[in-house]
């Protein structure tokens, strides 16, 4: 792959990364509100925390591939 196409992947990656941050940040923000309304449906709540993991995951991923391998 040269190093134009590899430029054009990161760069998507990065943008993929920023947009699941962003989900991942407003899943933290609806979970917040609905504990703090005090009428929060518990299962809807463990639903929410369940895909704020899975988007953590994806992030975890993504970092892996966009970070360089550092030889130590």
């Amino acid at each position: 792959m040269n190093s134009s196409a590899r430029m054009e992947q990161l760069e998507v990656l990065r943008m993929q990364l920023g947009v699941l941050r962003q989900e991942h940040r407003d899943l933290d923000d609806a979970i917040r509100a609905l504990e703090a309304t005090g009428t929060a449906d518990m299962l809807t709540v463990k639903r929410l925390k369940k895909q704020k993991l899975a988007l953590k995951d994806k992030i975890a991923v993504l970092e892996d591939r966009v970070t360089p391998d550092i030889i130590a």
